[in-house]
């Protein structure tokens, strides 16, 4: 049960489609590295995943994408990547009126 005062602090709003666009422009644009050691990777992503922030969700998304494109992902890798895939292709399906998989044909043409 959450206390009614904590609930800003726990719950944000969904991104808008302003806010959508600078999505895919961050998931374009991102040059970040991920770590080479798959434990320390994965801790990273998992932190990542639970703030919530769809800024993350992309950073995310793009590093294991770079990854697998070099080879292939751990288990934790590839959990990771689906998990940011459908939350990112559901923030931008919500913020830009599209289905979820209309954004993730979306975000893999990127």
């Amino acid at each position: 049960m959450m206390r009614k005062q904590d609930l800003a602090n726990t719950v944000r709003n969904p991104i808008n489609a302003s806010e959508a666009r600078k999505l895919l422009d961050h998931l374009e644009n991102w040059d970040g590295r991920m770590s080479n050691k798959w434990k320390i990777r994965a801790n990273a992503n998992q932190l990542a995943m639970e703030r919530g922030d769809p800024f993350d969700y992309a950073q995310v998304y793009k590093g294991l994408r770079r990854l697998e494109a070099e080879g292939t992902l751990r288990a934790s890798d590839r959990a990771h990547l689906n998990q940011a895939l459908d939350f990112l292709a559901e923030e931008l399906a919500n913020a830009l009126g599209k289905t979820p998989e209309q954004a993730r044909i979306q975000i893999a043409n990127i």
